[in-house]
């Protein structure tokens, strides 16, 4: 099973190529063997799309003008997958099939969309038609469609079912599947054990990342709030999650967290994490 780091966290440091080179080989040394890529960090990309992820929190860079196929070689790392949007599958497909191929991964990820109403029964079933679509072009070429899940795919769209049941329902199972992560449905209030479960094997990846605080002094109020932390630094029960991602074999377990890293270091923080990855993740 791939240990691996997803590219997001990794802006900051990799702000030429050079430094690009040196994080990879840490991340390496960390013991991780694979990094997931994103497309908009792979790519040249909009200043819109840079100044929007910084503000997120999570800066991209200007890495889409690096060569990542040699700098992921050089490190030792094997790409377990890339994250693109769905409008630019729905538009270039070959380019996207193309990419994979470079890079030699399997998998192609749609992550939650920006500007998408997810309480919209209507609009869900939409999506579903266009992920059905999109993986079966992709299938045909050996790629595989997995969606990645953020918090807003736990909207209501009618009393007792959410939007992101609904993905699960009306997805065809043979050319679209799942790369759970299993922070945001907690932030959400959603059992991501019992998530995983109902998933089955149609979670191929999975991201895990834990869920806590950092503050050791009393707050303002009695209210502490909970942010990403390094993996067994949280509050998460990540030994029963890395489990049953273990039982259904999923291909990789990869880390994303978001900001609030230790020292402010994503590399620092992938460092930590590295200790329960190495020792519960094989």
């Amino acid at each position: 099973m791939t240990k691996a780091i997803q590219q997001i966290m990794l802006g900051t440091v990799t702000k030429n190529e050079k430094q690009a080179a040196e994080s990879l080989k840490r991340i390496k040394a960390a013991g991780y063997d694979g990094i997931e890529l994103n497309g908009f960090m792979i790519k040249p990309t909009s200043f819109l799309v840079r100044m929007l992820t910084k503000a997120a929190g999570m800066p991209v860079g200007k890495g889409g003008n690096y060569d990542w196929n040699a700098l992921v070689r050089e490190a030792g790392l094997a790409v377990t997958s890339i994250h693109e949007d769905l409008g630019t599958i729905k538009r270039e497909p070959e380019n996207v099939i193309r990419e994979a191929e470079k890079f030699g991964t399997k998998y192609v990820v749609i992550t939650g969309m920006y500007r998408f109403d997810y309480s919209d029964k209507n609009a869900v079933f939409g999506l579903c038609q266009d992920l059905n679509a999109s993986g079966k072009i992709l299938k045909e070429a050996g790629v595989e469609l997995l969606y990645h899940n953020h918090n807003c795919e736990f909207l209501k769209v009618e009393p007792g079912k959410t939007a992101y049941d609904l993905i699960l329902s009306e997805t065809d199972a043979s050319c679209v599947n799942f790369e759970l992560d299993s922070y945001w449905p907690t932030e959400a209030g959603v059992n991501a054990l019992e998530l995983m479960r109902k998933l089955d094997t149609r979670m191929k990846l999975y991201h895990i990342n834990d869920r806590g605080t950092r503050l050791s002094k009393p707050a303002m109020t009695p209210i502490l709030k909970s942010d990403s932390m390094e993996l067994g630094y949280g509050n998460m029960n990540l030994f029963s999650l890395i489990t049953q991602a273990q039982k259904v074999n999923v291909d990789a377990v990869i880390l994303e967290s978001h900001k609030n890293w230790v020292d402010d270091s994503p590399l620092k923080s992938m460092e930590l994490s590295a200790e329960f990855m190495n020792q519960y993740v094989c």
